[in-house]
């Protein structure tokens, strides 16, 4: 038996409502490029509409003029969608409650999540919509995934209950030690003064 290996997220699409309202949604609130447009190839009652979320995958939507939009939360049975996270700069992060406030749309207000910052509102077909901006730059030649692991390997060691700053900056020196060789034979901290 065999896995099919993953690399990376392709695309993730999601029932629209009408066109305009989508392009107005993904690219005039998000600031998503729209770069594609054509029909659903297996519904040809519903457009394709495909948006880049800023690192090159791509959100698509079908789209369909006789559907209407409400605002209602969307499902959160199982198997169900709970929400779509977005990564965005902590200069941007800091700015969406005004940006969000100066177009009305109700938002949580930034909640600390220890590794990161997110802030939450509904789009307008009630899909749950997460601004989620990272505390930390990894290390050349690591990824977001590789400080997070070794975070949680450090606060499961402490006993601690989430990750958090302190897990964060230990990690990346961590992976900075594994993976950038020195001249030194002592690494450790030391005291200049």
């Amino acid at each position: 038996m065999r896995k099919l290996q993953t690399q990376g997220v392709h695309h993730i699409t999601l029932t629209g409502a009408d066109r305009q309202s989508t392009i107005d949604f993904w690219e005039g609130v998000l600031g998503m490029p729209f770069v594609f447009d054509q029909p659903n190839l297996d519904n040809p009652d519903e457009g394709h509409v495909y948006f880049d979320p800023g690192d090159g995958r791509l959100i698509t939507v079908f789209t369909n003029e006789t559907r209407k939009g409400t605002p209602d939360r969307t499902p959160t049975d199982p198997g169900c969608v709970h929400h779509i996270a977005f990564n965005v700069s902590q200069a941007t992060f800091w700015q969406a409650v005004e940006r969000l406030d100066e177009r009305g749309i109700e938002h949580s207000g930034p909640r600390d999540r220890g590794f990161m910052d997110s802030i939450y509102f509904k789009d307008p077909l009630g899909l749950l919509i997460e601004l989620a901006s990272y505390r930390f730059e990894p290390p050349v030649g690591c990824t977001h995934a590789d400080v997070l692991i070794r975070a949680h390997r450090i606060r499961v060691a402490r006993g601690d209950y989430n990750i958090d700053r302190i897990h964060l900056a230990d990690a990346i020196e961590a992976l900075v030690s594994d993976r950038q060789d020195s001249l030194s034979k002592d690494r450790g901290p030391k005291n200049p003064w």
